[in-house]
């Protein structure tokens, strides 16, 4: 087997050293500002989301694509402090309410079956509005979930991005 010179292989140990920094910094952006892990921390979004798994956030996902009824997003609780996981059910300037576990929104019914509403029948919320810039978050264990219901509408600027990979 012939030897490589040594020219050439100190030529390509300085190549490397370089594309493996700027691969570990295309990396820590990519997460920083692109798509990060997030662990579900509770057992308020079961059965779509099991707590103690993990989902990926699409951080700009807000900002690009808005946010919407049916979108999975992540933001800081205002009752905790932690990062949670919850469903956006209304969207600024629609109407919201629980009638006998069944969501409304402007007055229509909302089909959910990742809901199951024998665990939670006879539960109301009062028709409330959603004001421009927010959202109202409902966990899908509606049973367990603490919630828009709980802290009111969430500001669109405190969505930290949408959640992917999961059916709507």
């Amino acid at each position: 087997m012939a030897r490589r010179p040594a020219h050439r292989l100190r030529r390509r140990g300085r190549t490397a050293l370089p594309a493996a920094a700027a691969l570990l910094l295309g990396l820590l952006a990519l997460r920083l500002w692109v798509l990060e892990p997030v662990a579900v921390a509770s057992d308020s979004m079961e059965p779509t989301l099991a707590a103690g798994g993990l989902v990926f956030v699409f951080k700009p996902g807000p900002v690009l694509a808005g946010v919407g009824p049916g979108d999975l997003v992540v933001f800081t609780s205002p009752v905790d402090g932690t990062r949670v996981v919850k469903r956006v059910v209304a969207a600024g300037g629609q109407r919201v309410e629980v009638r006998d576990a069944v969501l409304y929104v402007d007055s229509v019914p909302v089909e959910e079956p990742f809901v199951d509403p024998a665990t939670i029948d006879g539960t109301y919320y009062p028709r409330t509005f959603v004001p421009a810039g927010t959202v109202f978050v409902m966990g899908d264990n509606r049973e367990r979930s603490i919630d828009s219901r709980d802290y009111g509408p969430v500001p669109l600027e405190l969505i930290g991005g949408t959640v992917i990979g999961v059916p709507r």
